[in-house]
């Protein structure tokens, strides 16, 4: 019985000794993998990566990773002189190939992404003259209201739609007042205030966007991909 307690403890030990080695390892793993994504993709700041799964050990022996999430942080795209200001980006990658570093992440068979940019980006993006809110949903579309300016009105509201195309948001005046189309420019003025697009080229991998919704804080995007590829 007392060869039994003793071994019985060493196997405590050793399986304490195995999950500390395990975890220590997937830390340094998980910043050397931030290092690599923030270099890879060209982000402002280093992501915080969290890789999933236990244990790590035998994982990264095969090269091969149940799932990694990464929260990017914030990226940006210019169009007509304006800059869209996306301010959180976040990725999960799963069924992860690692590279022959055992620390960048070479391919996954899937990953989903999400992100956000605040009404008050989406204003300065549009220009500045024009101020942008939340619209709600009508008819499956995700909508804003957009008031631009426009001198000749001492206000002037339109409902504009926002819309995905590959990797492109696009922001369109559904319909213009009737007061203003009877004003010669009136309607090509407001366009160019309302009309906007903007292509997110930072996202990771082949993430394309799949849809956007509006949110009474701003407006979320939602992007997935298989078979994604990353540059070590």
């Amino acid at each position: 019985m007392r060869a039994l307690r003793v071994l019985l403890v060493i196997v405590v030990i050793l399986g304490a000794l195995f999950v500390v080695g395990d975890r220590l390892a997937v830390n340094y793993a998980e910043d050397m993998a931030a290092d690599k994504i923030r270099s890879s993709q060209g982000l402002e700041k280093t992501p915080e990566v969290s890789i999933k799964g236990f244990p790590f050990l035998t994982q990264v022996l095969g090269r091969s990773l149940d799932e990694v999430d990464a929260e990017l942080g914030g990226m940006s795209a210019s169009a007509d002189g304006h800059t869209l200001r996306v301010d959180k980006l976040s990725a999960q990658f799963h069924d992860v190939t690692l590279g022959s570093d055992y620390t960048s992440i070479q391919s996954a068979a899937s990953a989903t992404g999400q992100a956000h940019i605040s009404y008050a980006d989406l204003t300065k993006a549009a220009g500045g003259e024009v101020k942008i809110s939340y619209a709600g949903e009508k008819n499956g579309r995700s909508q804003v209201k957009i008031s631009p300016n426009i001198p000749v009105f001492n206000s002037l509201e339109v409902t504009g739609s926002l819309t995905v195309s590959g990797n492109t948001v696009k922001l369109r005046a559904d319909e213009i007042p009737a007061m203003c189309r009877a004003i010669p420019s009136c309607q090509s003025s407001v366009r160019s205030q309302t009309d906007h697009e903007w292509t997110l080229s930072q996202l990771p991998g082949n993430l394309k966007l799949d849809k956007v919704a509006t949110k009474a804080d701003g407006i979320s995007l939602t992007a997935s991909g298989t078979d994604v590829k990353l540059p070590s």
